[in-house]
Parts: C-alpha cells; sequence; structure tokens
C-alpha cells in the first residue's frame, strides 16, 4: 500500500535459536501452501531489504509473510504482495498464484480503496480543516464503496482457493495522542486519521466474517508504537517518501508477523 509512499528483531533471534535447538516445526505448518497477498503492508514497503525480483511491488524479507515462512518452512511459499494494490488489483494481478492446494492466505488490502496516500498528503500540507474534511471522505468511501469492493475481492479469493484459511490483517493506528510530538499535525488531525483507520478496521473486520475469513488486528501490537509515542514501530515523512507512514522491520517482526502468527 502507498500510504504516502508507509529489527530484523526479537522474532527472528527466536527462530535462530529455535534452528539451532533442533526443534522441529509445527507439523501443520510444513504442511501449507501459503500464498501472500495484498498491499505494501504486506509486501514491506518501509522494512527494507527487497528483493530484486519484486521490483517496484517492494517485497521485504523483512515482512510478515517472509519471516512467517523462514519460521515454518511451509511446504510451498509464494509471496505476490504488491506495493500500491487495491482490492481491484489484487483480483486482478494476483490471485493466479492461489489454486485449489492452497491452504493459507494472507492479506491486506483496502487502504489504497479510500486514498490513504491522498489523505496523509493532504493533512500534511494543507490546513486542519481541509486535512478533517478529506478524512471524512475516505470513512464515506469505507462505509459505501469498500464494503462491496471486499466482497468481490474476498469472494474471489475464496473461489480460487475453496480449501484455504484465509487471515485478512489490519492497519494500525498511526498516532498516540497526547504523545511527545510538539511539531506536524494537530492533535485535531491525528485524531481524526486514528478514528478513520479504526473505521476502516472495522469495515475489514465485518467483511472477512461475513466471507468465512479470519480477520486479525494489529492495533494491540502497534498501542505503545505509534507515531508520537517516543519508540514508533512506523515511519513518519521520510526519505524516500515511499517509506511514509508504513511500518519498519520491528513494526513488521513485532507488530504485523505475532497478529498473524497467533491466528495462521
Amino acid at each position: 500500500m502507498s500510504v504516502r509512499t508507509f529489527w530484523a528483531s526479537v522474532s527472528t533471534l527466536a527462530i535462530a535459536a529455535v534452528a539451532a535447538l533442533g526443534v522441529a516445526q509445527p507439523a501443520s505448518a510444513a504442511a501449507d501452501n501459503y500464498v501472500a497477498l495484498g498491499d505494501s503492508y504486506s509486501s514491506g514497503v518501509g522494512a527494507g531489504n527487497y528483493t530484486s525480483e519484486s521490483g517496484d511491488c517492494k517485497r521485504s524479507t523483512n515482512a510478515y509473510p517472509s519471516l512467517w515462512a523462514a519460521a515454518n518452512a511451509p511446504s510451498s511459499f509464494t509471496f505476490v504482495a504488491c506495493s500500491g494494490a487495491t482490492t481491484g488489483s489484487v483480483s486482478s494481478g494476483q490471485l493466479g498464484a492461489l489454486s485449489s492446494s492452497t491452504t493459507l492466505v494472507s492479506v491486506t488490502a483496502g487502504g489504497n480503496d479510500v486514498g490513504f496516500a491522498d489523505v496523509m498528503q493532504t493533512c500534511v500540507l494543507q490546513s486542519e480543516a481541509t486535512c478533517v474534511s478529506r478524512v471524512n471522505t475516505a470513512v464515506s468511501q469505507m462505509e459505501n464503496s469498500l464494503p462491496n469492493s471486499l466482497n468481490s475481492l474476498y469472494g474471489n479469493i475464496r473461489s480460487r482457493a475453496p480449501q484455504a484459511h484465509v487471515v485478512v490483517l489490519g492497519y494500525p493506528r498511526f498516532y498516540k495522542l497526547s504523545g511527545s510530538c510538539i511539531a506536524g499535525l494537530t492533535e485535531t488531525e491525528r485524531g481524526a486519521i486514528n478514528n478513520a483507520s479504526n473505521a476502516l478496521n472495522g469495515v475489514l473486520a465485518k467483511r472477512a466474517a461475513d466471507a468465512g475469513f479470519t480477520f486479525s488486528s494489529v492495533v494491540d501490537e502497534f498501542t505503545g508504537h505509534e507515531l508520537c509515542s517516543g519508540d514508533a514501530w512506523i515511519h513518519s515523512v521520510s526519505i524516500p517518501v515511499s517509506n511514509s507512514y508504513h511500518p519498519k522491520a520491528i513494526g513488521q517482526s513485532s507488530g504485523y508477523l505475532p497478529a498473524f502468527r497467533s491466528v495462521a
């Protein structure tokens, strides 16, 4: 997802420790045929170490799908998530990786459909009133048009992978309110953006449940690690700009990975 185009840490150390001890991986994980779909929050934009084959999709070896596959050694792992993906482009460009033998799928999609990149650009560059208005427009899209787009995507996933356990992951809240930031967006703008993230996660959770999929929020994992927390796992406005408002490597390994692992 190109939201204002957003440590291989303790989990990596734990993986190494498990390997050193010769502990066997769970049989269920070893038998999985895993496909990772979605936008930049799944591809790992902002986490670095992008694979050369992925080009502008920016698939990172630090992204949660790669970390989970490295830890669990599934029978097969196909990583097709791509920066900038919408529900429509996931349907049209990524679902060829699915088949009747696919047993596990992860996906993040929806943020680009409602223009979160433009939301963040508007809020960074324009007035508080303009920012809040743009956020409200995005929330209206979440409520009115996004559900049908998600229904279509989820139906297509189920059709292509009828036996798969499908995990839909949500998005973090960006800001700790009354936090350590002394410049940048106003508290009103930060609160509005957080509320929009909550609304988006609510729509994703409802559509996932109706499709018979599992929704996994990452909000708890990122709580205490938002922007303005003093220990952010999310990039603020950054160089390169594509990293802005995306999880850092630690956000993937300590935020998204545990959220996925807990339900996979």
